[in-house]
């Protein structure tokens, strides 16, 4: 399977648009959150997209590879975390916390798709 480029990977496109979903929403979060929830969630939900990318440049050393992926997903589950605060603060509603929590449930799997199947994304040395 032939990648040109990160941007074209589900995964990223998946995590991308979810961070910008939450950059919109937390943009209505109380200012007191300002430097604790609001940027903790906009990070790691952004950090998520940026391993991705990092990921995909390191493709020709497995390891390096399934490394990158892995922070993605930690930084995945972090976001969960802060999407639970923010619904438990009364900050988003139980709609938009399962359309949100779910998204990222996908996102996830898909990680572990890459991970569990990295032969299909890394560069082979040629013979």
């Amino acid at each position: 399977m032939a990648y040109s480029d990160f941007r074209d990977l589900i995964a990223f496109q998946k995590s991308f648009d979810l961070s910008m979903k939450i950059f919109q929403l937390s943009k209505a979060f109380p200012g007191e959150e300002k430097y604790s929830l609001t940027d903790q969630i906009r990070r790691s939900s952004r950090s998520v997209c940026a391993n991705i990318g990092e990921a995909y440049r390191k493709r020709r050393y497995k390891a390096h590879f399934i490394s990158k992926l892995s922070d993605s997903d930690s930084e995945n589950s972090e976001t969960q975390v802060w999407l639970l605060f923010s619904k438990e603060c009364g900050y988003i509603n139980s709609e938009i916390f399962d359309q949100l929590y779910n998204q990222s449930r996908e996102v996830g799997k898909l990680l572990t798709y890459m991970m569990n199947h990295s032969e299909k994304f890394i560069i082979a040395d040629k013979p």
